[in-house]
């Protein structure tokens, strides 16, 4: 495993053709992500210039022809952090991501490694890496070949059963 920088993540991202990424927490507790969850929570429209740089990067990308596809694998009944999941994500899909839901309870005869990743094209494994109390995160770029085969079979197991936010119920 080979630590990342963001904007070395963006290069490989900018490089392939699909960019696939699985979300396996209920809530991730990232520090970035203090003040506008904390808005929500207290009742404020979602505003996401918090967010904007990484808009502006799957804008960049899928303008350029990458698919952007992102599968949340969550628990029913939702919690706050999905809930809020919910409001943030009109602004991806704007921007040109494909967000997806499955609900845990039809996931649980996939093998998900212990990560959350991304798969770049079919073949470039990036895991997501996160400190116990979720407050860190970072890249990573793994070289197991059996992990990436195994991330490939998730997301070939998940992406068809997941269903589009505009058909989510939330």
């Amino acid at each position: 495993m080979e630590p990342l920088e963001f904007d070395q993540f963006k290069v490989l991202v900018r490089a392939c053709r699909r960019a696939w990424h699985i979300e396996l927490r209920d809530a991730y507790n990232v520090a970035g992500e203090d003040e506008p969850f904390s808005r929500f929570l207290a009742g404020h429209d979602e505003d996401a210039a918090w967010l904007e740089p990484w808009l502006s990067f799957v804008r960049e990308v899928t303008a350029s022809g990458t698919l952007v596809q992102r599968a949340r694998v969550v628990t029913v009944p939702h919690g706050d952090y999905t809930r809020w999941g919910f409001a943030v994500a009109p602004s991806s899909i704007s921007a040109g991501e494909d967000i997806r839901y499955l609900p845990r309870g039809q996931a649980a005869d996939i093998g998900f490694p212990a990560e959350d990743y991304w798969l770049l094209d079919e073949d470039v494994l990036v895991l997501s890496v996160f400190s116990a109390d979720g407050r860190t995160g970072g890249f990573a770029l793994e070289g197991d070949p059996a992990l990436t085969v195994q991330c490939r079979k998730v997301r070939d197991e998940v992406w068809p059963r997941a269903v589009p936010f505009q058909q989510y119920p939330h």
